[in-house]
């Protein structure tokens, strides 16, 4: 009997079950500002945004001190949201706006942050205009108007998109009054080829405290192929466009007697162009009008008419340097010249090279052209 007792009690105490549990509180949002609240010294071009974990934004706005709003977009879950507009250099910004968590319940989003007083800024250039049509040798050049100690940072920002899928590379040349990159194809241009090319360099850090001044595109096309064929031994220069012989013409190139009076061998090319243009060339002469003239390299080199040396033209070469036609001979090649255009000239006995001006991008063969990146080949 007594043994039946203490089973029964056994019994009785195993069958209690677990007390009630409590359901886990619903969770409060969770805002976070990216700078952080306080930020100083703030990259106008870096990343700003808002995010809220265990829950959704209701209404946010990013202002200026005079109460300006920033642009910017939400994602599509409202978890988010990011500015999508530069800022101002030395400013003040303000965050204001709600989140309602999974509880229900709001939270205010605020803060403020501010951006970085540079040192000074340095603006830049693009060579080719929106709509400009160019020649397929021509390259794509940003022009500092100062020195940049930061280029691969530089060059990390700036894209070239082309509708061929067109090889090429960036390349850091001397700087010239400020630095300047340069971007050529491995091979020319294709004829038609659609090219956009983008700088972001509004608010980059170039270097000792010095900053971008503003981003640069340019959407331009690549026309029809023309190339001029320029041999000096042959006294003659032809115009083949589109792989046919369009002009072949009579020429007289430099007479090579002194180092200043030789055509540079090598691939120029065309700049721009006059129709009247006072040539100099000291203590020779000074100002003389010369029509016609098509620009090949800033070491003076043109091609142009140039009655005086008709005589010679086709027979021997007499210039200064330049590539003389007879006067209705340049007028008929001058309209068919575009920036960028090559001009292929060979058999002389000096070649064309940095001495002679800022565009000797196609005398650089392709792997030296490379290494002048400021970053690793791809």
């Amino acid at each position: 009997m007594i043994l039946l007792a203490a089973l029964v009690v056994l019994t009785g105490c195993a069958s209690g079950g677990p007390g009630p549990v409590s359901a886990p509180a619903a969770a409060v949002a969770q805002v976070t500002l990216a700078p952080g609240d306080g930020a100083t010294e703030v990259a106008p071009a870096a990343p700003i945004s808002v995010t809220v974990a265990s829950g959704r934004i209701d209404q946010v706005a990013l202002t200026n001190a005079d109460g300006k709003q920033v642009e910017g977009e939400f994602t599509a879950d409202h978890t988010g949201y990011r500015i999508t507009e530069p800022l101002g250099y030395g400013a003040a910004y303000t965050w204001t706006g709600t989140a309602t968590g999974a509880d229900g319940k709001q939270v205010p989003i605020e803060g403020g942050f501010s951006t970085l007083t540079p040192k000074s800024t340095t603006p830049a250039t693009i060579n080719i205009g929106d709509g400009q049509e160019v020649g397929i040798a021509a390259p794509i050049i940003i022009k500092f108007t100062g020195p940049v100690a930061d280029k691969a940072a530089v060059e990390k920002a700036l894209t070239v998109t082309t509708s061929t899928g067109t090889e090429g590379s960036w390349a850091w040349l001397p700087d010239d009054g400020g630095s300047r990159v340069h971007w050529r194809p491995k091979s020319y241009w294709t004829p038609g080829t659609t090219v956009h090319v983008a700088a972001k360099l509004y608010g980059l850090d170039l270097g000792g405290g010095v900053y971008g001044d503003s981003d640069l595109t340019s959407d331009f096309t690549i026309g029809r192929s023309q190339v001029v064929i320029a041999n000096a031994p042959s006294h003659r220069m032809q115009v083949v466009r589109d792989g046919a012989t369009v002009f072949d013409f009579a020429v007289s190139y430099g007479e090579g007697n002194e180092a200043r009076n030789v055509t540079r061998s090598g691939t120029h090319v065309v700049t721009e162009k006059y129709e009247d243009f006072l040539m100099s060339n000291p203590p020779f002469y000074t100002n003389v009008r010369e029509r016609w003239a098509v620009r090949i390299s800033n070491n003076g080199e043109f091609i142009h008419a140039n009655p005086e040396s008709l005589a010679a033209q086709g027979s021997s070469n007499v210039t200064n340097g330049c590539i003389n036609l007879s006067p209705s001979d340049a007028q008929a090649y001058f309209p068919t010249a575009l920036y960028g255009d090559p001009v292929e000239v060979t058999g002389t006995s000096i070649d064309l090279s940095a001495a002679d001006g800022d565009i000797y991008d196609w005398a650089i063969d392709w792997p030296t052209w490379q290494s002048m990146s400021a970053l690793p080949a791809a």
